[in-house]
């Protein structure tokens, strides 16, 4: 099991791009942040969920004055 913003999720195999993709998460939009490390949007692709991993997904959001 893999912890994705706090909740276990079942995603080992698959590439960060993927589940992004899968949650509905606009990759453009997010910052990942992958076993404590922040990881470049270059390597969502590359980089594949295991089991223990600890994800954070922060989607920006825009506004303000």
């Amino acid at each position: 099991m893999i912890k994705i913003n706090g909740e276990l999720v079942t995603a080992a195999g698959k590439s960060v791009a993927a589940y992004l993709a899968e949650a509905g998460y606009d990759s453009r939009a997010v910052a990942v942040e992958y076993n404590e490390v922040i990881l470049p949007k270059a390597d969502y692709e590359a980089t594949i969920l295991a089991d223990g991993d600890v994800v954070e997904i922060v989607c920006f959001m825009g506004g303000g004055r």
